[in-house]
């Protein structure tokens, strides 16, 4: 097997797993981002796992980076609109943080809810976009 068909089969499964999580049509992804924040305040808190915050870290970012490159970046290949997704979760979290540090102290609560907001928006916003674009797409034909 050469790299031009394992680059190509990866491109495959990361489009699928994309189209799956971008989907969500029973906000199936948006509650497990609020149970991943959940095991992200709780291990925080009391476990302090390494193991647990990577894991549970990289699925909430792998979530929420798709919902916003899918709501914003729609037409773009899937890795950029995945890495522009990213770009755009870490961008929103700060602002959300700035905003809590400014009216309270940033602690571990004001971060958990600050994370519950970045998650609501990134649903809100991917099935906005994908309501906008069906319409697009009626109309259009």
């Amino acid at each position: 097997m050469h790299l031009g068909s394992v680059s190509l089969a990866v491109s495959l499964q990361l489009g699928k797993l994309e189209a799956l999580i971008a989907q969500d049509s029973k906000l199936l992804f948006t509650l497990t981002s609020y149970v991943l924040i959940f095991m992200i305040y709780v291990n925080v808190s009391i476990l302090q796992s390494s193991i647990l915050g990577i894991v549970a870290s990289s699925l909430y970012a792998l979530i929420n980076a798709t919902f916003l490159g899918h709501a914003f970046f729609g037409e773009d290949a899937v890795f950029f609109r995945f890495m522009l997704g990213l770009l755009s979760l870490v961008m929103l979290t700060g602002f959300v943080a700035w905003l809590a540090l400014i009216v309270h102290n940033l602690n571990v609560t004001w971060f958990t809810l600050v994370l519950f907001v970045v998650t609501t928006l990134s649903s809100l916003l991917n099935r906005r976009m994908e309501d906008r674009n069906a319409n697009e797409s009626v109309k259009s034909n």
